[in-house]
């Protein structure tokens, strides 16, 4: 549950923290006429990610057991995929992204009512359709048969637009680059057991063999069914009988991209001496 909690607080305090930064920016612009076009750019972005959403959840039960194995497998990966580019992309330009975003505003200001709903649209859509496409992975592949992965998306959701309102209000302010950052990776950590899941998937389907080569098996000390094999499968989507290829997998998504996330970034080679630590607050 807490894996699931980390993905909707993450993605959704993305997409919150988008349209904090439109609305608080046309408001202290007194450009408050432009605030419905806004509003419904995004409202066309959350139904578009909610369908999105509601498409993969229903369309994937009509499939037969191996074409709905070989989907989640497929989705999984490229859920991982996207996720992953989301947290480097969102590492290297989290203190800027205010600036970014404030000189889309003011062009599309320029450019009429259609451009300022394209604007809002885009800026929460691309968050919104990456977060259906993770979160469903996600919930398939840390399903207990209950509704807890479900139920922790929801809750890191409301969490997020909570945190949302009060940045915009000015109750509350955070390092954008820490938290992002840490954020990124734990959900690197969470990625890599989706990714190895989703190998495991494609197994299932009988499109990837070694379905019954097993790395280990401990069942027998961590069970599934027991609290602690339940809160490791919630956190980590551990599995107590992974295949070889699962581990393989895991083992080469994670070592090297968290290697690489945490890495020190290195200074522009265009500055002359080295620049203060920005502390970029919303």
């Amino acid at each position: 549950m807490f894996a699931n909690y980390l993905i909707g607080l993450r993605e959704g305090l993305e997409a919150s923290l988008v349209v904090c930064i439109l609305i608080a920016y046309l408001v202290k612009t007194d450009r408050r006429d432009a605030l419905k076009p806004i509003w419904i750019g995004i409202a066309i972005a959350v139904g578009l990610a909610l369908g999105f959403g509601c498409a993969l959840e229903f369309g994937s039960q009509e499939l037969t057991f191996e074409a709905q194995e070989a989907l989640g497998g497929s989705l999984s990966i490229i859920a991982v995929c996207l996720v992953t580019w989301m947290v480097f992309w969102m590492r290297r330009t989290a203190r800027h992204l205010k600036a970014d975003l404030h000189g889309k505003l003011d062009a599309a200001l320029q450019m009429g009512t259609g451009a300022l709903v394209a604007t809002a649209f885009l800026a929460v859509g691309r968050e919104g359709l990456e977060t259906s496409l993770f979160v469903w992975t996600s919930v398939r592949a840390s399903s207990d048969g209950t509704e807890g992965p479900l139920i922790g998306v929801l809750l890191g959701i409301a969490t997020a637009v909570v945190l949302g309102y009060l940045f915009y209000r000015g109750a509350v302010r955070i390092n954008l680059a820490k938290f992002f950052t840490w954020t990124g990776a734990m959900l690197v950590v969470v990625a890599a057991g989706v990714l190895a899941y989703g190998f495991h998937d494609l197994q299932e389907a009988d499109f990837l063999p070694g379905l019954t080569n097993k790395a280990f098996d401990i069942s027998e000390t961590i069970p599934p069914d027991s609290w602690y094999g339940t809160l490791l499968k919630g956190v980590f989507n551990f599995q107590p009988d992974p295949t070889v290829l699962q581990v393989v997998v895991w083992s080469l998504y994670l070592v090297p991209t968290l290697a690489f996330f945490l890495a020190p970034s290195r200074p522009d080679k265009d500055k002359a001496k080295p620049a203060a630590p920005v502390r970029e607050e919303v």
